[in-house]
């Protein structure tokens, strides 16, 4: 495993996107114990990925476009969807249930799984990304792709989580106030929207 691994692994996972986004606001809405679930959820939505990788059918992915096209809409379709709940919702941001307090850690989980599921970027990117860290001579490529995408997880579930306890320390600054819950929601819903905007104008 080399410096370059790490580091560029490093900089990809500290990133901002979908799954940063959901589990900061599950901590700020939910607290600690969500925001961990969010960040769980959304580590095991990279292993299709990483197994897709493996096996090959990223490369397949990569060179259909219907397929990628209907990977890519279905996760548009689900962030306009998260979008659309987080907008309806009049009390505490919630994304599958009408009250944040009846929100089971396991619905955190599966929809965290789902958004990095439906992104299809992410078997791109371990296509591309993977097969650079591994020597041509090595005696065991798929054994160490598979250590390398576990080293990636487990980078990724770390540096969410430190994502998500950091905004649940701000869960009273943000749900104490009526009107600042309020824009918080829209620029959720928006964020929402603006990133599938961002993976439904995206090639491969």
């Amino acid at each position: 495993m080399s410096p370059e691994f790490l580091i560029t692994s490093f900089i990809v996972v500290l990133a901002p996107g979908t799954g940063v986004l959901y589990t900061v606001v599950s901590g700020l809405s939910r607290g600690v114990a969500f925001s961990i679930a969010a960040a769980f959820g959304c580590t095991l939505g990279i292993l299709p990925h990483l197994l897709a990788s493996i096996i090959g059918l990223a490369a397949l992915l990569h060179t259909s476009a219907l397929l990628f096209q209907g990977v890519k809409y279905a996760g548009v379709a689900y962030l306009l969807y998260l979008a659309w709940k987080t907008l309806q919702d009049k009390g505490s941001l919630s994304f599958t249930n009408q009250e944040a307090n009846r929100k089971s850690a396991i619905s955190t989980i599966f929809t965290g799984f789902a958004i990095n599921c439906l992104n299809p970027k992410l078997s791109i990117f371990f296509l591309a990304f993977l097969p650079q860290f591994v020597p041509i001579n090595s005696p065991s490529p798929t054994g160490m792709m598979a250590g390398l995408g576990a080293i990636f997880m487990v980078m990724t579930f770390a540096v969410f989580i430190l994502y998500g306890v950091f905004a649940a320390q701000l869960r009273h600054q943000i749900t104490s106030r009526p009107n600042v819950l309020v824009w918080f929601r829209r620029g959720v819903a928006g964020a929402f929207t603006a990133l599938g905007a961002k993976l439904a104008f995206t090639d491969q």
